[in-house]
């Protein structure tokens, strides 16, 4: 058996090439050109890096300027917004323990984020949204102020809005609907059920799956991708975290893509090369590239 810690070997390539639709290389082992020649290696031809906090935004823009293959994405989480408000005594975050500074922080942040959703390279605003599932009630009305904001800087550049939705799906879809969602809107990581799902579809939204999908308790994830179209279905990492079946547990990596792309066909009842182009025509016209 390997050990846990060592990376996943590399899959079979796949013979129509897909990207990452969401990542964070700035969590990951080895440097940003390693990834990327592992991931080109199996057909995961570009990736979107994804910003949580200023610092990652900040890193995302410049690492999309610099290499071809990545996309930027940036954003306040929604775990985020909390802290800069109300604080982080504990330094949960990568920041370290930090004083809380008002809402007058949290605009101060949204205006940075608002520059970086400027620049030509960051294609998306996000991952923002709502988490009830490590935020407590002193947090939300932080986390949907930040929310809003978001949504109103994706429309204002013509971006893609990313959602984090967790363990909050009504209330997402609300403010969604309460604040006219912008024209290209991505639940990553889509965590909602079949009927979710179909509303989703109904809006347009497109549905980006993760390697959690091909776990065993995830009967409800497959389930809604088995109603989700064809043509707003994404494929993603959220690498490091949620690697799939096999190798549960390990660091995960955009270069693991074609493990997830193949599970997800066959619960689609397609082939794999008839998913991965849709998919990746999707990817292209959900982040405008």
């Amino acid at each position: 058996m390997s050990a846990k810690s060592d990376p996943p070997p590399l899959p079979d390539p796949l013979r129509v090439p897909v990207a990452d639709s969401h990542t964070h290389l700035d969590m990951q082992e080895g440097t940003v050109e390693e990834a990327l020649a592992r991931a080109a290696a199996v057909g995961v031809t570009a990736v979107v890096q994804v910003g949580c906090d200023i610092k990652g935004s900040r890193w995302a823009a410049q690492t999309a300027a610099d290499h071809d293959a990545v996309h930027a994405a940036v954003a306040l989480h929604p775990n985020e917004a909390p802290r800069i408000v109300l604080g982080d005594p504990d330094g949960w975050s990568r920041q370290g323990a930090r004083e809380g500074g008002g809402d007058s922080a949290l605009d101060d942040a949204l205006a940075e984020i608002d520059a970086l959703a400027a620049l030509p390279q960051v294609r998306a605003v996000g991952e923002t949204g709502l988490d009830y599932y490590r935020t407590g009630p002193d947090g939300v009305a932080a986390q949907e102020r930040s929310f809003r904001a978001h949504i109103e800087i994706a429309k204002r550049h013509d971006k893609a809005l990313v959602i984090h939705d967790r363990e909050a799906h009504a209330d997402v879809l609300r403010i969604l609907a309460e604040e006219g969602a912008p024209a290209r809107t991505v639940f990553h990581c889509y965590s909602g059920d079949a009927d979710m799902a179909e509303i989703c579809a109904a809006a347009g939204y497109y549905m980006s799956f993760a390697g959690n999908v091909t776990f065993k308790n995830a009967q409800p994830l497959r389930d809604a991708l088995a109603v989700a179209p064809r043509e707003l279905v994404l494929v993603e990492t959220d690498a490091p975290f949620l690697t799939p079946v096999p190798y549960r547990g390990r660091p995960n990596a955009p270069y693991l893509i074609p493990v997830t792309l193949r599970a997800m066909a066959v619960v689609k009842g397609l082939d794999e090369d008839t998913l991965a182009a849709a998919v990746a025509a999707n990817t292209a016209e959900a982040f405008g590239y």
